[in-house]
């Protein structure tokens, strides 16, 4: 299945839902170009919920951690949430969730920006 991406804004932090795939190829470069058009936009605090990512290759693995230097360069912070077992899994085993800020739902990442604020 391709990835679908879905964006809302909540009190001024992005939140782009993420379904499908996260594989080299078009679905990272959707990924990658929908973030980096957030960042240049204007946008520091972006969550990316992969609830619905059913499956994320060595590129996908690639395209999250170039987004989050990235963002990290331009004075952005990128939080993942609501991770799939699967997804979970495969972050822990390659040691990125020592990288990322991850949160069990959409929500609570929100409301770690707005803490932090």
């Amino acid at each position: 299945m391709q990835l679908k991406l879905t964006k809302r804004t909540v009190d001024g932090i992005l939140a782009i839902g993420c379904s499908g795939r996260i594989v080299f190829g078009e679905e990272s470069s959707l990924l990658r170009e929908e973030v980096k058009k957030a960042i240049a936009d204007g946008y520091k605090r972006i969550v990316l919920n992969l609830g619905e990512v059913n499956y994320i290759d060595s590129g996908g693995l690639g395209t999250l951690v170039a987004l989050h230097t990235t963002a990290h360069n331009a004075g952005a912070t990128i939080k993942l949430a609501n991770l799939t077992k699967r997804v979970g899994d495969l972050l822990q085993v390659t040691k990125l969730l020592t990288v990322f800020e991850v949160h069990n739902s959409e929500y609570e990442a929100l409301e770690a920006f707005r803490q932090a604020a």
